[in-house]
């Protein structure tokens, strides 16, 4: 049975992802739909990305997921249908999937699909969701439009290294409060070669020494950092809100200084 995911700002409270299902389900019925999220904050496909981007991998190969945030084509927008590392993937081309991929996609195709409706404003129903039944009863990429050869690209702030300086960023806040942050696990221990060092949060006043393998490594309440399963660091409180309680702000710079 195909699998569809979903990833949307649609909330919960109206009727459009109950639409969107129903479009998905009359054309295919016989299909597995799968919400990643739909509390994507609005219109940011950044954050988009990194749910998407950490999460796709964990579903089986031939996935199709469709992502409605910010769907809206415009001059530069394109709509786009993608495969990727065994997995499509439906959207705008709004620089989201350069954010979601490493490596250049296998292949890129701009949707060309008539609608049902002279209504445009509701793209993920009723363009998105032909594209991903389409590609889930077996049909080609190259039916549905031309080919692409490359992607809009957007890019965020890298965790760069100076003297004995990782100078990185708050990349996510999660439900938890959990800070996620750009310095990577492969980051940290090739740049850090097993030294002591501090991590610097906002000030002074909040410092980690050490990385803890699990969140009740300290007290209840105490500030911990993780190597977490995006393979990032991950500041948090255990049993508690870093985000709120340390003042955390998604796009804060943070230092860490390794001691020779």
């Amino acid at each position: 049975m195909p699998i569809i995911t979903l990833t949307t700002d649609l909330g919960s409270t109206d009727f459009y992802v109950g639409s969107l299902k129903g479009a998905i389900l009359s054309q295919l019925a016989d299909v597995t739909i799968v919400d990643i999220s739909h509390n994507v904050p609005l219109y940011n496909f950044s954050k988009a990305a990194f749910i998407v981007r950490n999460c796709y991998q964990d579903f089986p190969q031939g996935t199709i997921h469709i992502i409605g945030v910010n769907p809206e084509i415009d001059n530069e927008t394109a709509h786009v249908a993608i495969y990727h590392n065994g997995h499509y993937f439906i959207g705008a081309d709004n620089g989201m999937f350069s954010l979601i991929f490493d490596t250049a996609p296998d292949k890129i195709v701009e949707l060309n699909i008539n609608q049902d409706t002279d209504k445009i404003t509701f793209p993920t129903r009723d363009v998105f969701s032909k594209a991903a039944c389409h590609i889930a009863r077996g049909g080609t990429l190259e039916v549905l439009g031309r080919i692409k050869n490359e992607l809009n690209i957007r890019t965020l702030f890298q965790a760069t290294t100076v003297n004995n300086l990782i100078k990185g960023m708050i990349t996510y806040i999660d439900r938890y409060g959990n800070v996620h942050t750009n310095v990577s696990e492969d980051l940290f221990k090739n740049f850090g070669k097993g030294r002591k060092f501090t991590i610097y949060l906002r000030s002074s006043s909040y410092e980690i020494t050490e990385i803890s393998k699990t969140y009740n490594e300290t007290y209840e309440g105490g500030i911990v950092a993780i190597f977490n399963t995006t393979g990032h660091i991950e500041i948090a409180l255990n049993k508690g809100n870093a985000h709120s309680l340390l003042g955390l702000k998604e796009m804060n710079p943070f230092t860490i200084e390794f001691y020779d």
